[in-house]
């Protein structure tokens, strides 16, 4: 991309496009596209397809999207499908109208099916059922991917998909209904600390594995598949690295400070079994991440302190 392009960031006010928007700066990104939700509902078709026939963006990144953890995609299946699935829609076919030079479409890794073969294979989406606890979001965020891919091949364009691994970071939302694992538990264990109490309560067995990925690094591969990868095939974006959800608690019980003790409530869900990327793809590109996962725990806990 040329320093000078104009840039369309979808989601800049959001965990993932904050970070790019941040990253795109410090490397010299200067004439970029920002809209609040107050000033382009991404939902609207006409909203967003009269958008980019004015500003003509050159380059989209689409970070864009109504996410949550297991509590809120549990209960909001259909919210988290159709808010989606039009953003994806909206944002993807408007950017194909107006011949948008390369687009960006951030997928997640809860698409992959919840029995898949690890770690996961570019190759393995679609080849079962996704987990249900976020089934709704899961079949958006495919059909975004896909709609990419089907662009790539029927029209030329350059429009390129990722699945980034669970993603953390500074930004991360902190409403204890919607919000993710790490930022969840930050919290739980701050909250404990604070009151004084002597034990944290775990949702499920402590057992389910997970890889995270630094909101940064997800943003600095970004920028570098813009640069340097053009494919119909979605890519994994990924540490290469898990932890159980008990050495995450603990972890983070270590960073907050907290000397209590962890109890497991095993009528809550653990979510997929496992959930790791194959991210082999990028890494022969030429990528590799940078923020290791203790580093980053402590950052975000930090940043969180501070406001």
């Amino acid at each position: 991309m040329e320093k000078t392009a104009k840039i369309y960031i979808a989601g800049h006010t959001g965990l993932v496009g904050s970070a790019i928007v941040r990253v795109l700066k410090t490397e010299g990104y200067e004439n970029l596209i920002l809209r609040t939700h107050k000033e382009l509902d991404l939902t609207r078709q006409m909203e967003v397809e009269g958008f980019f026939a004015q500003e003509r963006p050159e380059y989209v990144f689409i970070a864009a999207g109504l996410v949550g953890g297991i509590k809120a995609n549990s209960d909001a299946p259909a919210d988290f499908y159709y808010e989606n699935m039009q953003i994806a829609n909206n944002l993807i076919w408007s950017a194909h109208k107006i011949n948008v030079k390369k687009l960006l479409y951030l997928g997640s890794a809860c698409m992959y099916p919840k029995d898949c073969e690890q770690p996961m294979k570019e190759t393995s989406v679609l080849s079962g059922y996704p987990e249900v606890t976020n089934e709704g979001y899961a079949l958006a965020k495919i059909c975004g991917t896909r709609l990419c891919s089907y662009l790539y091949k029927q029209y030329g364009k350059n429009f390129i998909s990722a699945i980034p691994a669970n993603a953390y970071g500074i930004g991360d939302c902190f409403d204890q209904n919607k919000s993710h694992v790490i930022p969840a538990l930050l919290l739980k264990y701050h909250k404990a600390k604070i009151n004084g109490e002597k034990q944290v309560v775990l949702w499920g067995t402590g057992k389910a594995r997970r890889e995270f990925i630094n909101t940064t690094d997800i943003a600095n591969a970004s920028l570098y598949l813009m640069n340097y990868y053009s494919d119909e095939k979605t890519i994994n974006i990924g540490t290469g690295e898990e932890v159980s959800i008990m050495e995450l608690s603990q972890m983070i019980k270590q960073v907050v400070g907290f000397s209590g003790d962890i109890i497991c409530d095993l009528t809550r869900p653990d979510g997929m079994p496992r959930r790791m990327l194959d991210s082999s793809a990028i890494y022969r590109l030429g990528w590799s991440p940078k923020v290791s996962l203790e580093d980053g725990l402590k950052e975000l806990y930090n940043a969180y302190l501070n406001n």
